[in-house]
């Protein structure tokens, strides 16, 4: 029989903190992390996707330059729109039905763009599969970092978002073997795969922190006892909670305006243009790379996908770097180090003239080893920024900035390459653009290391 350290029947949302606070990393940790991670994956999976079917889809649907960048950009469009709804719907009905339902919602919508024939239908799927994708990304992010104690939280949670990285190291793999053989239709069908993992979806515990801020106590401690159960039948005796030293937890509604209203005002600027940039810089290249091998030095589709994979491969390296070392040199300088990084190596592809498609391999696989760390380390420090009422809403709004950087980024790299500027000019303005993402996290981030989510958002 395992013994729990017993919790006073009058709960408060505090010891619900100092509760979760008090659990050591367990299997039920890591079991939780890789389930809900599943959202993660299918993000990294489906943002490539698309520029992987390109090459095909290109003379499919006899797509001119302007309709390339706006297939592209459509599902960020969703996404953007669908973050924002995520993360309020979150915030009010709880982290776990937002999961679930935005699950279905993309993986039916792949479906039935693999049975496609025409243009409009298509498009119009994409952007109600991007809504779904773009709900559940931000609030699994915001989930994963509820249920994780501050000591080497940013550790565990990007340990596990290598999850998104692999999602797009999958998505390069599985498009250079099913593209060829068997028709970019089967590479949409594989969104569907999700509906397989709702059922065990269903049976994670809602957030006891959003339960306790929401004022549900009584279900706040029902969900605890359940985590605390697991843990300590792996684990042992759980230590006593240090009621003490826990913040003090504000409940309520939060309303979109206290994003911009005192502290808070300077973080949601600074992750604005964080995550701006930064997906301004990923994805305004990544989206591009297979369709400029080919129509630019003229590689058949699949030299361009194999290329792709080593940019996605590259990108996966710096993820596991930053993971590792996120909570010794801290968020602030990990995120700025990365973004100059990026920088860096797209100014010495844009000075080689990016005349061979062997350069641009090697110095966008480089960019992208920095530029996946940034994106990576954002999920984790958003999530730290807001206090549980607004949380979600907090992430959402930041990855709503992300999307609309996989929006924008395409579309300027589309315009520029339509009136005829070199690839080179392409690298200058991403390179400059990551240069910003840099300056305003190395002058306005707050350093969040090794703090609580309740001590953070005071």
């Amino acid at each position: 029989m395992v013994n729990i350290t017993p919790v006073p029947p009058a709960v408060t949302a505090e010891q619900i903190s100092a509760r979760l606070e008090r659990l050591p990393l367990s299997r039920w940790h890591v079991k939780t992390r890789v389930l809900v991670g599943v959202a993660t994956f299918f993000d990294g999976f489906d943002q490539l996707m698309i520029a992987y079917a390109l090459p095909v889809l290109i003379p499919f649907f006899g797509l001119n330059p302007g309709m390339i960048a706006w297939t592209i950009a459509i599902g960020g469009i969703g996404m953007l729109l669908g973050a924002l709804a995520g993360g309020w719907l979150a915030d009010r009905v709880g982290r776990v039905p937002v999961l679930v339902g935005s699950l279905v919602l993309y993986a039916v919508m792949s479906l039935l763009m693999a049975g496609t024939s025409t243009l409009w239908i298509f498009l119009v799927l994409r952007f109600v599969q991007g809504f779904g994708l773009g709900a559940e990304v931000p609030v699994a992010a915001t989930y994963i970092g509820e249920i994780t104690r501050a000591h080497r939280r940013g550790r565990f949670v990007l340990i596990y978002e290598l999850i998104f990285p692999a999602g797009l190291v999958a998505s390069a793999l599985v498009a250079a073997w099913v593209v060829p053989a068997f028709g970019w239709r089967w590479l949409f069908a594989l969104g569907a795969i999700p509906l397989i993992l709702v059922p065990f979806m269903r049976r994670v515990p809602e957030s006891p922190r959003w339960l306790a801020a929401r004022g549900r106590l009584e279900e706040a401690d029902q969900a605890t006892r359940r985590i605390e159960a697991e843990v300590a039948a792996q684990k042992g005796e759980l230590p006593a909670p240090a009621t003490s030293a826990t913040q003090a937890v504000r409940q309520g509604r939060a309303r979109l305006s206290e994003l911009f209203q005192g502290v808070y005002l300077r973080r949601t600027l600074m992750l604005a243009t964080a995550w701006l940039t930064a997906y301004f810089v990923n994805y305004g290249i990544a989206a591009w790379l297979p369709t400029i091998y080919g129509r630019v030095f003229h590689l058949d589709v699949d030299t361009a996908l194999r290329y792709s994979v080593a940019t996605s491969v590259a990108g996966i390296l710096g993820c596991i770097v930053i993971a590792l070392t996120i909570d010794i040199v801290g968020r602030r300088a990990a995120i700025t180090v990365a973004m100059l990084g990026s920088a860096a190596t797209l100014f010495v592809l844009a000075s080689t003239g990016a005349t061979s498609a062997s350069t641009v391999l090697f110095w966008s696989a480089a960019s992208a080893m920095f530029i996946f760390a940034v994106n990576l380390a954002l999920y984790v420090y958003t999530a730290e920024l807001y206090p549980t009422r607004m949380r979600a809403l907090g992430v959402s709004v930041g990855g709503a900035f992300g999307r609309l950087g996989i929006i924008v980024g395409p579309l300027v790299v589309g315009g520029l390459i339509g009136r005829g500027f070199s690839i080179a000019d392409v690298f200058i303005v991403m390179g400059a653009v990551a240069v910003v993402g840099a300056l305003t996290t190395v002058v306005f981030a707050v350093e969040t290391r090794e703090r609580t989510l309740e001590e953070i958002s005071q």
